[in-house]
């Protein structure tokens, strides 16, 4: 049994991670809950649900209580984070009893915003709750040097929001948010199907071309895939042909979106960090940081090298779980 134990939470639009230090990240789940439309009570969660995206009856509604970074719906994303509690005590191996928690927000949440997921996460059974900024914790999951006096600049691409931060001693100096990330990429190819092919696919069908042929502005080999969607004329099963050139012009506009924020954030950089950024460069993590092409065509645009972080997908996760391994030390030594 555990008494209390330390744990980070990344609070993503996509995916909710759950950090240990003992085990590292042992939940990874897509921030997705199914509810039954009568009762209004949780069905499933993660995995399980995102698996029913699409496919319900009128009984069933699937949602993701989670936008843009921030909680849409208070009370189904206090629901989650109770069964996402249940989830990482069985892989525990044991009861997960009022846990010291770090969580994640965004750089641009407001002050109701984050009380709202503070208040989330103390409801779903926390003994204590802390926050960090977002672009604060995936550079110290990205395992840069962010207490040290030299500027550490983080990209992090997620599902709902990318956030753009340059850190030192610890703190942001510079940061800004775009509500431009993976959940518009996949909207973006979405609406293009449509609109070119009159046909409808879902949000899965969507991620899936993203990931197989969706390219970063850069030059490449044509590729191409075959996918499946519902004719909007005929209302049958029709299949569709889509190459990798027409989807990366589907995604331009959302990629000179974050673009901009990475490029507005270090224009306010301090004249005397923007030497360690020309030297030290830039890193990018989350879900972004894996399209094809991202960080050649970045370093390209931005003329300083791009790195990905070693765990792009964990970062944010590593590093709440990681900060308030330090905070605790912290408070050890002020007692």
């Amino acid at each position: 049994m555990f008494s209390s134990t330390d744990i980070g939470i990344d609070l993503g639009t996509a995916n909710i991670l759950v950090y240990t230090k003992a085990k590292g990240i042992i939940l990874n789940e897509p921030s997705v809950v199914a509810l039954d439309t009568k009762t209004n009570k949780v069905i499933a969660i993660g995995e399980d649900a995102k698996a029913m995206i699409g496919k319900t009856p009128g009984s069933i509604r699937v949602v993701r209580p989670l936008k843009e970074g921030v909680i849409a719906d208070f009370e189904v994303t206090t629901e989650l984070l109770k069964m996402v509690m249940q989830k990482a005590a069985k892989q525990m191996g044991g009861s997960l009893r009022k846990p010291n928690v770090m969580v994640c927000t965004p750089c641009g949440a407001t002050s109701v915003e984050r009380r709202a997921i503070h208040d989330a996460v103390k409801q779903s059974g926390a003994k204590s709750v802390h926050l960090i900024e977002e672009p604060v914790a995936a550079a110290i999951g990205a395992d840069l040097p962010v207490s040290e006096p030299i500027a550490s600049v983080i990209v992090d691409i997620g599902g709902g929001t990318t956030e753009v931060g340059i850190i030192s001693f610890g703190g942001v100096v510079s940061a800004n948010t775009v509500k431009v990330a993976g959940d518009r990429m996949d909207e973006d190819i979405i609406q293009y199907v449509r609109k070119h092919y009159n046909v409808l696919i879902g949000e899965r069908t969507a991620e899936t071309i993203k990931k197989e042929i969706g390219y970063a502005l850069i030059p490449h080999k044509s590729e191409s895939i075959e996918i499946r969607g519902r004719d909007v004329m005929t209302g049958l099963p029709k299949t569709v042909t889509l190459t990798s050139t027409e989807i990366q012009e589907t995604l331009k506009e959302s990629l000179l979106s974050i673009l901009e924020c990475i490029r507005a954030t270090l224009e306010n950089c301090p004249a005397e960090l923007s030497g360690d950024i020309v030297d030290q460069g830039v890193v990018i993590s989350g879900g972004g940081a894996l399209l094809k092409g991202m960080q050649q065509w970045l370093s390209e645009e931005i003329s300083v090298p791009v790195h990905t972080a070693p765990q792009p997908l964990e970062s944010v996760a590593i590093g709440t779980g990681r900060s308030l391994v330090m905070l605790n030390k912290l408070e050890k030594i002020s007692r």
